[in-house]
């Protein structure tokens, strides 16, 4: 459904990403943020369907900075590779490609998972212009708790993830009564239909809400 773009960055940084387009006019934009693993099938496969659910779609490759065309799968080393690109991806570059990503004529949301979920949090407090955030199972999201969004979002977290244990969900939860956070009897990367820990019901529950969401916030 989709094709490979190139997208230029504020800083001049030019970035390679995936785009899909609906079938008919769109219903507004969504910026789809990877995990760990890169721009990949999973991702792709993600990014159409959105743009099956009326959404002009873009994946930006936010890896491109370090090593451009990163597309791993989930075996252990391939695991590796990307902690270490996640640990060393600039925090100001993600947001600048980000923004980039983000359509200037319709109202734009971001939906990130893994690595994206995190960064969709932290670009809803410091990214200009977005209309929503969901974020999916967002490792560092509670470390920065601090952060204030300036639209309107929806956080994932499942309650068997050493990244986000329930304690430190119900505290962020408490500590931002206004996002709606939802927990699901579900491993980290419940979503990914490639990973061992794909939960079918806790994935399309919350497709279904966030769904529901983006139609509320951008049509």
């Amino acid at each position: 459904m989709g094709a490979a773009v190139e997208l230029v960055a504020s800083d001049g940084h030019r970035l390679s990403a995936y785009r899909a387009d609906p079938p008919g006019a769109p219903r507004g934009a969504v910026v789809v943020l990877q995990e760990i693993f890169g721009v990949n099938d999973h991702i792709r496969a993600v990014t159409d369907g959105f743009a099956a659910a009326g959404y002009a779609a873009t994946a930006p490759a936010l890896f491109d900075r370090l090593r451009p065309g990163v597309e791993l799968g989930y075996s252990a080393e391939a695991i590796a590779v990307g902690v270490d690109l996640r640990r060393r991806t600039d925090l100001d570059g993600a947001m600048r490609d980000i923004a980039a990503a983000a359509s200037a004529d319709i109202a734009t949301g971001v939906v990130g998972y893994c690595l994206g979920g995190f960064l969709a949090w932290l670009a809803a407090a410091r990214v200009d212009g977005l209309a929503c955030a969901v974020s999916y199972y967002g490792g560092g999201v509670l470390e920065h708790a601090d952060e204030r969004p300036r639209c309107a979002v929806m956080l994932h977290f499942s309650d068997r993830d050493d990244a986000t244990p329930v304690a430190g969900v119900e505290s962020f939860a408490a500590a931002h009564p206004d996002q709606a956070v939802h927990v699901y009897a579900a491993e980290h990367g419940f979503n990914c239909d490639q990973r061992g820990a794909f939960d079918a019901a806790a994935a399309q529950l919350a497709r279904e809400r966030t769904l529901a969401f983006l139609r509320r916030h951008i049509g």
